[in-house]
């Protein structure tokens, strides 16, 4: 695995996905019949959590969980054990916090400071699958219910004439560090719509259709700010399974420093240099969400001058 890889959340090999597997139901039963497989519970898209971590169910205790779901999905191995997920979103909070033997609900996303990469990956990988399938339920051809195949990784139409095959939906996205030639360096950060009085970020967007990763970087900088950019490089990408989303990261250079936000998605538009960033850090402004690749790419930027960017940035 990559060094920034490791940097980034919910993302890594950690998880081997045995994908031969999901086509062999009476190997996939047997794995969930021995004691040692691990069944994470989720509720609505929330982990349940016992004390501060999520529960992680097997022998009796995952028995009961997936009695009470209305979906088991098979995740693959971790650590060498089976992994699956169950669904318990019909039911009611305290129903499903029963059923778990959980004490409360969370979102992956402000507990990934107290999991392990691995953790933070499978319950990640959990929450976009079994979304998924609670958005899935009905064709959207003939509108016809769908079943489950592939132990939880395709559904499919049930309407013979049809017979749909629908796959778990990634919706991509870029998001981008822009930055001007000379010294010194600064880079383009933005307050967007409904964002705090003076916070920042780096632009991102969806990917359209008929666009590359690379043509959607320069739309979105120049609809959003007004900047034409070249040289787009790629920077890594980041699973961000909140429902759906990947998010592919880049970093382009400005051909003029004149920023025209579009008053709509951005309000306003900065440049800022290394050190008004370490400032900003100082006097307590994130610099991105800690768990995301734009805090990734902004810490890389910073330490490329030399002085290692803040831990509390």
């Amino acid at each position: 695995m990559r060094e920034d890889e490791v940097a980034l959340a919910y993302g890594g090999d950690w998880v081997d996905r045995a994908g031969a597997l999901r086509a062999d139901p009476d190997r996939l039963a047997t794995l969930l019949s021995v004691a040692e497989a691990r069944v994470l519970p989720l509720w609505q898209d929330r982990c349940l959590v016992s004390g501060a971590v999520p529960v992680r169910l097997n022998g009796e205790g995952a028995a009961r969980a997936r009695a009470a779901a209305a979906q088991t999905v098979f995740l693959g191995f971790a650590a060498g054990q089976a992994v699956f997920a169950v669904d318990l979103s019909e039911l009611t909070e305290d129903a499903a916090l029963a059923a778990a033997g959980a004490t409360r609900v969370a979102d992956v996303r402000g507990l990934v400071g107290r999991l392990s990469p691995a953790e933070a990956a499978l319950q990640a990988y959990a929450r976009g699958l079994l979304h998924w399938h609670r958005q899935q339920r009905y064709c959207g051809t003939c509108g016809g219910a769908t079943s489950v195949q592939d132990a939880g990784h395709a559904r499919r139409c049930a309407e013979p004439d049809c017979a749909r095959l629908y796959f778990p939906r990634i919706e991509p996205a870029v998001i981008v560090l822009v930055e001007t030639v000379g010294s010194p360096g600064r880079c383009l950060l933005a307050r967007h719509a409904g964002a705090a009085e003076n916070a920042f970020s780096t632009l991102a967007g969806f990917v359209e259709v008929g666009e590359t990763l690379e043509d959607a970087v320069r739309r979105e900088v120049a609809e959003e700010a007004g900047i034409v950019v070249t040289d787009v490089a790629y920077q890594g990408s980041q699973a961000w399974p909140f429902p759906a989303g990947l998010m592919v990261g880049f970093r382009a250079t400005a051909t003029s420093d004149e920023i025209r936000v579009d008053g709509a998605e951005l309000l306003e538009g900065r440049w800022f240099t290394r050190a008004e960033l370490r400032q900003r850090a100082a006097a307590g402004h994130r610099l991105g969400r800690p768990d995301s690749i734009g805090h990734h790419l902004l810490s890389s930027w910073l330490a490329e001058d030399g002085a290692a960017a803040s831990a509390s940035c």
